[in-house]
């Protein structure tokens, strides 16, 4: 290039300086004079944190748990998962206490599984010390995840999923109804999910149904008569029988005969 040709970045009339173009710099192209550096991104510190959790997010998409989609191809991810919830809480809106905000249960579905990135998905009806560990591995989790976002965020995000976890809030009780409630559906649809897969017994399953009750009444009732069909479908097996002379009392899960549905206790 002769001494006297401009460079291709600059202007016409503009005086060259006298250094080579730098590496970055593209024949033929003359960037406007707002553009930033090629390595800037725009946004301050909290968004870049932001961001940073949005994208950590995206790994829950990998959690595979142990309930299949409806037409039983595969297993859900916890994503999945958490999107039905969300879906759950819009259609079913009506069933929860009056006065509920859906708003903040909404939020609350959507976070609450977020621990499963770190400490990945536990059955549901795993015994109490595989329930314990998780426990632990799941508020370890929140430590780490939650702090990703900037301060005020990530106070409000990890309360939300201690307002899920400990349910001391209606709307809190109606996302864990909803929680509960859908891999039984779930269930319903694959023939037996993971009731016949893993020979989960009735009782298990109606200790379940207490804590969509809890949160919706309306719910509950419905889990229960889903229930009943699933023993007459052969998708749960009843208690076994009592042996003659033993106590007369009903076992925890006897199928009501009489009103349809099934009875928590005596």
């Amino acid at each position: 290039m002769g001494a006297d040709e401009p460079l291709e970045h600059e202007h016409p009339g503009h005086e060259p300086p006298e250094h080579e173009p730098l590496e970055h710099e593209h024949p033929g192209h003359e960037p406007p004079e707002h553009e930033p550096p090629e390595h800037a991104l725009p946004g301050g510190e909290p968004m870049k944190r932001q961001i940073q959790f949005v994208l950590e997010a995206d790994r829950l998409k990998t959690v595979a748990r142990q309930s299949r989609i409806t037409d039983g191809s595969r297993p859900e991810n916890s994503a999945e998962h958490s999107w039905h919830l969300a879906l759950m809480a819009l259609a079913l809106g009506g069933h929860a206490p009056a006065g509920t905000d859906l708003g903040r249960v909404i939020a609350m579905v959507v976070v609450h599984d977020l621990v499963e990135i770190d400490a990945g998905d536990l059955f549901l009806y795993s015994d109490s010390a595989a329930q314990a560990r998780q426990g632990v591995a799941e508020r370890a989790a929140a430590d780490r995840i939650f702090a990703l976002l900037p301060a005020s965020q990530a106070v409000a995000a990890r309360a939300l999923w201690d307002e899920f976890e400990e349910r001391r809030t209606p709307e809190a009780r109606f996302a864990r109804a909803l929680d509960r409630l859908q891999p039984m559906l779930l269930n319903m649809e694959t023939a037996g999910g993971t009731w016949m897969a893993h020979d989960v017994p009735l009782d298990q399953v109606l200790s379940k149904v207490e804590l969509i009750e809890e949160g919706s009444p309306a719910l509950g009732g419905y889990a229960r008569a889903m229930i009943a069909q699933a023993v007459e479908r052969g998708f749960l097996r009843a208690a076994p029988a009592r042996p003659q002379g033993g106590n007369d009392k009903p076992d925890r899960g006897d199928i009501d005969r009489h009103g349809g549905g099934i009875r928590l206790g005596p």
